[in-house]
């Protein structure tokens, strides 16, 4: 082997072995889509798009199928096994649980494991990115079927180097050694050097059980703590190369702004100006330092069509549930005709324009030659970043290699880099390598939003006090519409990003209807942690305690009465009843001080949290927030809570404080002094309780747990001071 897949010297590139795949498994997709597709197309659009949604709400995203060991693993020619992973670490931990299922399987210590981030030209091919809380459970197969591969391919040739069976051999460090025999054995270079073609057998080797776990399902210290306390590691902002210049951009002065012309201005003038850089819609400016790139766009002489001075209220209008019309997304009996027939309880919620903010803005340094471009950026999906730049630039894809750094931070916002295109773009005009970093003001009024959402419910309660049909409307702007062609929203009606969280997931309700209207907004709007789950789930979870109140029941009895003896229920049972246990539920509290309890389902993980507040001087507090999640199969049960409790801190501020305004076409805040975020002396304190599903699957983490933050300070407060809150940020009366 003489080089690696990111192109290190290495001995000798005729002994480097070509894996032959000759099997491919763990297909994962949209295959039970396409299926629902073929089925709905007979019977019409909206039976297409029912169809289209059930799967939708229960489905993971996808991650790489590839179980091509060779994709995944590299033995350098120090023996160490090297680990490349498609998934980027944006603060979640993820390379330390996806390295624990490599080692599980391959029987070797984490951090005996090299890893290393994968670009779009070496690791195993991942077109999703990072998101949709699907690290894990997307490439969980994968993954361990690879690792399982690449130990019996390893462990047969190493019997044979040694004449001995392979049961008698195991992995110490950095090779194969005779387990009664600690110092006589076989390192991994070498032993690859034995054969140049390594056949993947037709009969893939068997997994180990779950029980037989050792690794998964332990606390593990996460792999980037070290560089990251060290300074060792690179985020896109750090990323440098020698003749580096630095680069900026032309922002438009309103959201609506389209630049109609440019010129040179003054800006080549400046002494760090290198080149000005015109073309359609754009206008930039290279130059010798970052400052100076910045002052020589401010001195380019630029038109812009303005477009419309939009005022916030006018964009919160445009979110409009009709009167008629509706994309639905749930239908279970007929709530319609349930609902026309009895006295109704109804509530409408609002939850506002919302912000990313994560602490390192959008960054990339890209380097183009007449050969090949390479962006190294702070992205989730450095796939799509690819295409991005390719079409930029107008040269093929594979040309382009994008290398993902340490995101500090990415909740969605990074999922693709605006900078790394525009990095491209200056870097071809100009012949050197560009970087181009936003500051906080062009990430915060050049981004995109979590777009505002309105939902109004009706139920209809027997004479028990059970819900007999329950309906739920929903309108929002669009999350994942952002990044798919218009067919898309054509064939699909209604964003499945912006509704997610908004079905009605009480299985003991037997009518229920979810209606979804998507609202075209003039303000960019897209993901955003847990994408539309916060808005509603703090809709449904609110309504769900409005009607336990309306009935004259506890709020946990309620729910738990409209649950079912399905599996999913049962698990959503077991967090209601652990979280609520564990909060102290119906047992004395300090003076001031209620609970509030809500929960969600998402990506098949259920999350239950309770919220224990006071008001002080007019002012809400959260004492303390008390989460159950059951996420099956937990990989490192130290990430995980840690998950929960990002989301937690999250969901607080988006309860309590954040809302991005618009006025006069332009977005108010240009950093946290206008738009301010929980600090540490508002944080609650956060208890979290894994349970597991018992099925040895896992499910997603990064997300579900910031959906039942919000209901449950709301339904707090409404035991606390007997108003009920039903717009976003909280502000009492």
């Amino acid at each position: 082997m003489s080089k690696n897949r990111s192109g290190e010297d290495m001995n000798n590139e005729q002994k480097r072995p070509r894996w032959r795949p000759t099997r491919r498994g763990f297909l994962i997709g949209l295959g039970v889509l396409g299926g629902g597709l073929a089925i709905g197309i007979p019977l019409g659009l909206p039976s297409l798009r029912l169809t289209a949604a059930r799967y939708l709400d229960n489905a993971s995203s996808p991650g790489p199928s590839d179980t091509d060991p060779f994709a995944w693993f590299e033995v350098t020619p120090e023996s160490r096994l090297r680990l490349y992973l498609a998934k980027v670490e944006m603060g979640q931990g993820i390379h330390t649980a996806l390295a624990q299922i490599g080692a599980e399987e391959l029987g070797m210590a984490v951090a005996d494991l090299e890893v290393v981030q994968a670009s779009t030209h070496t690791g195993p091919n991942d077109s999703f990115g990072t998101a949709g809380s699907s690290s894990v459970s997307g490439v969980y197969d994968a993954l361990r079927q690879a690792a399982a591969t690449l130990r019996q391919l390893l462990q047969d040739e190493a019997a044979i180097a040694l004449d001995v069976v392979p049961e008698a051999l195991v992995i110490r460090r950095n090779g194969f050694f005779l387990a009664n025999q600690p110092t006589t054995g076989i390192e991994f270079a070498p032993l690859v050097a034995r054969k140049s073609v390594w056949e993947i057998p037709d009969e893939l080797p068997p997994l180990k059980a779950v029980a037989d776990f050792q690794v998964i399902g332990t606390p593990a210290p996460r792999l980037d703590i070290p560089a990251k306390v060290t300074g060792q590691t690179g985020y896109g902002y750090d990323k440098r190369l020698e003749g580096m210049l630095y680069g900026a951009v032309a922002r438009p002065p309103r959201i609506e702004a389209k630049l109609t012309g440019a010129a040179e201005g003054t800006a080549l003038t400046l002494p760090s100006v290198r080149q000005v850089v015109i073309r359609e819609g754009f206008a930039g400016v290279v130059a010798t330092s970052r400052a100076g790139a910045r002052q020589g766009v401010a001195a380019l002489a630029l038109t812009w069509d303005q477009g419309k001075a939009w005022q916030q209220d006018e964009i919160d209008g445009l979110v409009a549930i009709g009167e008629r019309g509706g994309v639905h997304i749930q239908k279970e009996g007929d709530a319609g005709r349930a609902l026309a027939g009895g006295a109704t309880v109804t509530a409408e919620y609002f939850t506002p324009l919302a912000a990313h903010t994560s602490m390192e803005p959008p960054a990339a340094l890209a380097h183009v030659t007449p050969e090949k471009t390479t962006v190294w950026a702070s992205v989730q999906s450095q796939s799509g970043t690819q295409s991005d730049v390719a079409k930029a630039l107008g040269v093929k894809a594979e040309t382009v290699e994008v290398i993902p750094t340490y995101l500090g931070g990415g909740f969605g916002r990074k999922s693709f880099s605006e900078p790394g295109r525009e990095a491209a773009i200056l870097s071809q005009a100009v012949g050197a390598p560009v970087h181009v970093g936003w500051d906080r003001t062009e990430d915060l009024r050049h981004g995109f939003f979590r777009p505002p959402v309105r939902n109004r419910l009706a139920a209809v309660l027997d004479a028990n006090g059970k819900i007999e049909a329950m309906q739920h409307k929903q309108a929002s702007g669009d999350v994942l519409f952002a990044f798919f062609p218009d067919v898309a929203a054509s064939i699909l009606g209604a964003d499945f990003g912006a509704w997610r969280g908004a079905t009605i997931h009480y299985s003991g309700i037997p009518n229920r209807e979810t209606l979804a209207w998507r609202a075209e907004l003039p303000v960019p709007t897209a993901s955003w942690r847990g994408l539309g789950l916060l808005p509603n789930a703090f809709a449904v979870e609110t309504f769900m305690d409005e009607l336990a109140h309306a009935a004259g029941q506890d709020p946990l009895a309620f729910r738990l009465a409209h649950l079912n003896d399905s599996d999913g229920d049962r698990r959503m049972a077991a967090v209601l009843q652990a979280a609520a246990e564990k909060a102290g539920w119906g047992k004395p509290l300090p003076d001031g001080h209620a609970l509030g309890i809500a929960c969600c389902t998402d990506v098949d993980t259920k999350v239950a949290q309770v919220a224990q507040v006071s008001v002080e001087n007019g002012r809400i507090r959260v004492h303390k927030i008390t989460a159950a999640m059951d996420c099956g199969l937990v990989i490192n049960p130290d990430g995980a809570a840690a998950q929960v409790q990002g989301n937690v801190m999250w969901g607080v501020g988006s309860a309590l404080i954040e809302s991005v305004t618009i006025r006069d076409g332009a977005v108010v805040a240009g950093n946290f002094d206008g738009y301010p975020l929980l600090t540490m002396a508002e944080s609650p304190d956060v208890e979290v309780v894994l349970l597991e599903a018992g099925d040895g699957k896992p499910r997603g983490v990064g997300e579900p747990a910031i959906g039942p933050t919000a209901p449950a300070i709301g339904n707090a407060l409404f035991a606390l001071t007997g108003q009920r809150l039903r717009r976003l940020p909280f502000e009492l009366g």
